[in-house]
């Protein structure tokens, strides 16, 4: 990979067209971007864009972030239009639309493109050209290659999710892309040569003006390695973030550049969900303060909406200016920043950005077009029957009590390894089972149930492993689980949605084990919670050994959890949870809570059970 990236020149020549693989003509639907930026002082005149004598100019850099295969505003789960209590809507459709009214408002050549990445993964469109019908045996372009071109992205950066369907699968998305995908600090393994291209330089040429070139470096997350370990092992490592900017920024600076904007897959807030073993995954705002050179930052990774931040660098005193859209296309950020003409060169003198709301507009139809075909036939697949229920299971109090639809899960996780380890050594040891409750709205209906019910259950594209642990660490492992509760006194009013995700633990780090009977009592402390752990209504002895069901995520060392990283892997057949819950529903044809509903654990207060 060579370091010195080449120019991309932006403007409308038969190479550039203003709106690359759509109709030429800008639609311009609902309430227009100008509105949505003149209610924050944004809109200006062409004459306040381009100063008089050509001594300042201003230009505008979009940015989306963490789109998790999302094209439209829909919501495959519920078989319906997106929609949430806060009225926000979802998709590229809707991006599509601001980026066409911001370019028509500003000047196609005034503006530029970016994304930071998780974008292939996180929905049934993405899984379902990844894995049901793979755009890699197909040969069609995948969805979101096609939704990327459509709209006219100028560059894109990786985020962790991209890794998750393999390398292969990942050059061949990277392949259909018209813009360039980067990712810096992504290397060679055991070499510090970037496996993707690190930057790019975009010349924007404005009628009147001297060229300004734009710098964007596109920077990963470090937990790739962990979430991923088994896509990436020996073949990609990640580099620490701040440091690999601090390689990079003088090499473009002294290319020439005029502004370098950092699109990078990471949050603001300095902190990992991992140990300290690898860099620091939320790194945004450390790369503000502590690389100098940088005068913008889009980030993601945290599914936050972040319209604008400052950060003060530490070298060179100088602010930064950094945005963070929400995730799946909620938001659209856009930056302003203001070049002024010293000594013959560009130099950025002002700079604000901030995030507009994509329930602003309506689809772009033209883009709607581009993804209908595909998306239609993901809507068919999820409404394919698997099974009959006998009963409505729900998952709505999952994260307080031990629930039948969760303990589905369990059920087939524990029957998947059991048949595969038949005849090894290990199949003689309790199988038990790890599930977390990844989605407080997964129903099953009485009656028909469909993949996308099961989907709604189950939403990560995670694989099932087993490995050996001891009942040390079984307990070990639940007391750190178990950090997801307040610390509630024995008489307080019964209120478990408000014990929840205690120090912002999520609700997908909540493990609860099947196979093994134990209560957690939340008036205690954390680290002293767990009691009267039982194995077939003995207590669990420290050296007893276990085969649990795990899934790929949690055993790469995902969420922190004590152990199970490090613990042998007896079984590992890349078998996908979701596509083995399906294919259980398919063969047994009925789903029924007294086949499989076991209430092995409890919440309690000084040993009073809660509920």
């Amino acid at each position: 990979m060579p370091d010195r990236a080449s120019d991309h020149d932006l403007g409308t020549t038969a190479e550039n067209p203003p709106h690359s693989g759509l109709s030429r003509r800008n639609f311009l639907v609902g309430v227009s971007a100008a509105s949505v930026l003149a209610a924050a002082g944004w809109v200006q005149s062409p004459q306040a864009l381009a100063a008089p004598g050509g001594k300042s100019v201003t230009i505008t850099v979009m940015g989306t972030s963490d789109i998790h295969a999302n094209a439209l505003n829909w919501d495959y789960y519920k078989d319906a239009a997106y929609s949430d209590s806060a009225g926000n809507t979802i998709g590229l459709a809707r991006v599509s639309s601001l980026v066409n009214q911001i370019r028509a408002d500003r000047g196609r050549g005034r503006t530029l493109l970016f994304d930071a990445g998780d974008t292939i993964q996180g929905s049934p469109l993405g899984f379902y050209y990844a894995t049901v019908d793979p755009v890699t045996a197909s040969g069609a372009v995948h969805p979101m290659a096609a939704a990327f071109n459509a709209i006219g992205y100028d560059a894109v950066a990786l985020g962790n999710h991209e890794f998750n369907y393999g390398l292969d699968f990942l050059g061949n998305w990277i392949s259909q892309l018209d813009a360039p995908a980067l990712a810096a600090n992504a290397v060679h393994a055991g070499t510090t040569d970037p496996a993707f291209r690190p930057y790019v330089v975009k010349k924007m040429h404005i009628p009147g003006y001297k060229p300004i070139r734009v710098g964007v470096l596109g920077l990963t997350n470090p937990g790739v390695v962990i979430w991923d370990k088994a896509n990436v092992s020996g073949r990609i490592e990640v580099l620490d973030v701040v440091e690999t900017a601090a390689r990079w920024v003088p090499v473009m600076r002294a290319e020439g550049v005029d502004v370098v904007v950092v699109s990078v897959h990471a949050g603001d807030s300095g902190l990992s969900s991992y140990g300290s073993d690898i860099p620091v995954e939320n790194a945004s705002a450390l790369l503000a303060e502590q690389v100098p050179g940088i005068d913008a930052i889009l980030f993601g990774h945290a599914h936050q909406d972040v319209p604008q931040r400052f950060v003060t660098n530490k070298v060179t005193g100088k602010q930064v200016v950094m945005s963070e859209p929400k995730n799946w296309g909620q938001r659209l950020s856009v930056f302003d920043l203001t070049l002024t003409m010293e000594r013959g060169k560009w130099v950025v003198t002002g700079a604000k950005s901030l995030t507009c709301n994509t329930n602003t507009v309506a689809d772009d139809p033209a883009f709607v077009q581009v993804v209908k075909a595909q998306h239609e036939a993901v809507v068919a697949y999820v409404n394919t029957p698997v099974a009959t229920s006998t009963e409505v299971l729900s998952a709505a109090e999952s994260c307080w009590k031990d629930t039948a639809i969760l303990d589905y899960v369990h059920h087939v996780q524990i029957d998947t390894v059991s048949k595969a380890i038949v005849g090894t050594p290990e199949a003689s040891l309790p199988i038990i089972s790890l599930a977390a409750p990844f989605n407080r709205a997964a129903t099953f209906p009485a009656g028909q149930v469909t993949i996308k019910d099961v989907a709604g259950l189950y939403i990560y594209d995670n694989t099932l492993l087993g490995s050996v642990i001891t009942g040390a660490q079984i307990k070990d492992y639940l007391e750190y689980s178990a950090k997801y509760f307040q610390q509630v006194p024995p008489d307080a009013p019964v209120a478990p949605a408000t014990w929840t995700n205690a120090l912002g633990t999520p609700d997908y780090n909540f493990d609860q084990f099947s196979g093994v009977t134990y209560d957690i009592d939340i008036s205690q402390p954390q680290g002293s919670r767990i009691v009267n752990l039982a194995f077939g209504g003995a207590p669990v002895a420290a050296d007893q050994r276990f085969v649990v069901a795990i899934n790929n995520y949690r055993q790469s060392g995902g969420g922190g959890f004590p152990h199970v990283a490090t613990a042998p892997v007896v079984y590992n057949a890349q078998v996908a949870i979701r596509e083995a819950i399906v294919a259980y529903a398919s063969a047994t044809g009925v789903i029924d809570s007294a086949d499989f509903h076991v209430e092995n654990w409890r919440l309690v207060r000084a040993g009073t059970p809660v509920f």
